[in-house]
């Protein structure tokens, strides 16, 4: 008898199948996860009951909170940390007063911030007890209320991989969209990678490139890289990520997939492009990995023109309507399952797709 993981596991692994079964016979890549330990971004409400606080969270599907001391699926630095900070907290009343809130976000290799968030203003005996928190325990700490974010030192930890023999480095700054599951995230990068090959000539387009978690690997595969993104924060991380893995023929600019389609058709023109020459691109590849919402009709469209589409998705419905229409012009060739989120239904997966015209 399969273990409890395994049988969840196999769900979605049928689910995938089914879902890929009216465009092709392919048998989906299977990337599982730990069972325990493999979150890296982690959120608690805090409950307040007499003089003690402690970690809550909402039981699935309600909105009831229910208090607890550990939390399996956290990271090991994240758990080692959540009982010294929940101590801490409960001995000084300037960091527990009001405090609403705490999120924890850290790496593989341990480095750790704690945002703390408050009903109230934070002033400088705020400041003092927290500075004092992030020393005593080697993090960063970030304390946020209405209108108000106080940063004590910075506001980012810094990822880092090891893939092709080569070292990834990958700001990840807080309140910004990361991949919670670290090293489930390393082999969805290394499955796109085995796809893509290497290309001769090709360029690549991204949409939706978040900090470059897909962007940095793969400008390593093909002769220029293009990549857009809407979030201010998430293209701060992306230009960090540019600069320090030294990558010298990757474009950035912040913009929706919409705004990318009008310029490639010549809609409209940009601002933000008026020193990039678009017509310097030969685009083979395009990859989206968009919200769960999936692609809208038009960015659709816009995708289909491509040879190549990698498409990565967090929402099995909306890629299952997405492929409706891409697969009219494409072939589905490669499927996987990421399991991101075990004991969950949620579910990662990704397609690579190519032209009918290409056969």
């Amino acid at each position: 008898m399969p273990s409890s993981y395994q049988k969840q596991f196999n769900e979605k692994l049928s689910r995938l199948t089914q879902l890929v079964a009216p465009y092709s016979e392919v048998a989906p890549h299977e990337i599982r996860s730990a069972e325990t330990g493999y979150r890296q971004r982690v959120e608690f409400r805090i409950w307040h009951e007499g003089d003690k606080a402690s970690y809550a969270m909402f039981r699935p599907g309600t909105k009831e909170l229910y208090c607890l001391d550990n939390f399996a699926p956290a990271a090991p630095a994240i758990s080692e940390l959540m009982r010294k900070i929940l101590a801490c907290l409960n001995r000084t009343t300037e960091l527990k007063n009001r405090l609403f809130a705490i999120e924890f976000l850290s790496t593989l290799s341990g480095e750790t911030l704690v945002t703390l968030i408050y009903h109230r203003a934070l002033g400088d005996e705020w400041r003092e007890e927290a500075k004092k928190l992030e020393q005593e325990f080697s993090i960063y700490i970030i304390g946020r209320s209405r209108k108000q974010k106080v940063c004590l030192s910075q506001d980012y930890v810094t990822e880092q991989f090891e893939i092709d023999n080569r070292t990834f480095r990958f700001q990840q700054i807080e309140g910004s969209f990361t991949q919670p599951n670290a090293a489930v995230n390393r082999e969805m990068i290394v499955w796109v990678l085995s796809q893509v090959g290497q290309q001769e000539g090709g360029d690549l387009l991204e949409l939706y490139c978040g900090n470059g978690n897909f962007t940095i690997p793969l400008a390593s595969r093909f002769r220029q890289v293009f990549a857009t993104e809407i979030s201010k924060s998430s293209i701060r991380a992306l230009n960090w990520n540019v600069e320090t893995n030294k990558i010298n023929n990757l474009t950035t600019a912040r913009l929706s997939a919409e705004e990318m389609g009008d310029a490639l058709g010549k809609v409209r023109p940009f601002r933000r492009l008026q020193h990039i020459d678009l017509d310097s691109y030969d685009f083979s590849h395009i990859l989206v990995d968009p919200p769960r919402a999936g692609l809208d009709e038009k960015t659709v469209e816009f995708v289909q023109n491509f040879d190549f589409i990698i498409y990565i998705s967090c929402n099995p419905e909306t890629l299952a309507k997405n492929l409706e229409q891409i697969c009219q012009s494409h072939d589905l060739v490669a499927a996987a399952l990421f399991d991101q989120f075990p004991f969950t239904p949620h579910m990662e997966s990704g397609v690579y797709l190519r032209k009918k015209s290409r056969l």
